[in-house]
């Protein structure tokens, strides 16, 4: 017993110590830390995904260490009560207004812009003006975010012992040069990395095909870690928690292990099929995309009450469903001794039983793409002749 304790308290230390300095955001203000549990209320938590090659020569080697755009930028809501999260993409080439943001380095502030890409927010002010800005778009107060480099979606993929996607069509990109034949593949570190970078090698090739793909392969992660494989697993559970620690950078509000737990906890005990990724929707102008409105706001209004959204479009041209993917089985009601009243016999003097009320559910505009955690599908592969 001593022994295992003494495990985990240096294990909780080793997470604890690979934290990264953290980004303050405008709207932060200190509070209490949250117990181990899962965090009261709900959860907005901007995820940023940097194309940044600084101090990973390891992997791209000294000559390819410029960059610094949020390709990736995902809002994740977890709702009130805990029944329900979302997972919503912002296309890198969508035009924006974005706030005056104070510099990175502290030397002054950048005036504010009617019309720019949102992937440029990480290069004008850092995390907290990614945050800031899509704040400005969506009407959502965001306190948590996280950015995250090319290392550290190698590092979590490693972690829970590869991911496993499926291949419709072969995918071939001389770009990133991912090369994977049609069928199932279980990827990890530096290949699924270049699985979620590839456009090229995708649908259309533009980068909305490719969102589609990286739900594909978010979806799949997110089965892989409610997996009892991986929950039963302490080294795969410490390892993910040292990926995450150890290859993001941290808001004030989110550095902190317990924090992270506690959020954790909030997502662990949703039903896959209440994990919902979406892209927003968009109209194409001349060198990137806008929001399509008004599906644009209700879908961020129904975000903002709180309701549990439904998707009514299809995944999306980088996916099609996967011809074998698991079918349930739904429970026999009659069961081997007939059907029973599972309310049981009603004892007249009993307190009524308070009314459940089920979440209100919001069903978004079918230009909204995407799909569920529950959702099998296949990426719709690209091959240099198409390209």
């Amino acid at each position: 017993m001593v022994s295992g304790v003494s495990v985990a308290a240096i294990a909780t230390f080793d997470v604890a110590a690979s934290v990264q300095p953290s980004v303050h955001l405008d709207n932060e203000t200190k509070g209490p830390v949250p117990q181990i549990g899962a965090i009261d209320g709900g959860v907005n938590l901007l995820v940023v995904g940097s194309d940044s090659r600084k101090g990973q020569d390891a992997v791209f080697g000294p000559e390819d260490s410029t960059g610094d755009l949020n390709d990736v930028t995902m809002l994740l809501h977890i709702s009130e009560d805990h029944t329900n999260a979302s997972v919503i993409s912002l296309p890198r080439d969508m035009f924006v207004p974005i706030p005056s943001c104070k510099k990175a380095d502290g030397s002054g502030s950048y005036n504010a812009m009617s019309r720019q890409k949102i992937n440029t927010t990480l290069t004008y002010g850092g995390l907290a003006c990614t945050v800031a800005t899509v704040e400005k778009l969506t009407g959502l107060d965001i306190p948590f975010a996280a950015e995250v480099q090319f290392s550290g979606v190698m590092a979590m993929s490693t972690a829970v012992g590869g991911v496993p996607v499926c291949v419709a069509e072969p995918i071939e990109d001389l770009y990133t040069g991912i090369n994977l034949t049609a069928g199932e593949h279980t990827l990890e570190g530096f290949e699924a990395l270049q699985f979620l970078r590839t456009r090229h090698g995708v649908g259309d090739g533009s980068d909305l095909t490719r969102i589609n793909n990286q739900q594909l392969f978010m979806s799949s992660l997110v089965r892989t870690i409610k997996s009892a494989d991986t929950l039963s697993d302490p080294t795969k559970v410490y390892s993910l928690a040292k990926a995450v620690t150890g290859n993001m950078r941290l808001s004030d509000s989110l550095n902190n292990v317990s924090v992270i737990a506690s959020i954790a906890m909030a997502l662990k005990d949703i039903d896959l099929s209440k994990v919902v990724f979406a892209q927003v929707p968009t109209g194409n102008v001349e060198g990137g995309v806008i929001p399509s409105q008004p599906a644009f706001k209700e879908m961020f209004e129904a975000v903002a009450a709180d309701q549990s959204i439904q998707l009514s479009g299809t995944t999306g041209a980088g996916t099609v469903v996967d011809p074998n993917a698991p079918v349930a089985v739904p429970a026999d009601p009659a069961g081997p001794a007939g059907p029973v009243d599972p309310a049981g016999p009603v004892d007249p003097a009993a307190t009524p039983a308070p009314e459940v009320v089920a979440p209100s559910v919001s069903v978004l505009d079918e230009s909204v793409t995407g799909q569920t955690a529950a959702d099998y599908t296949c990426t719709a592969g690209r091959t240099l002749k198409d390209q």
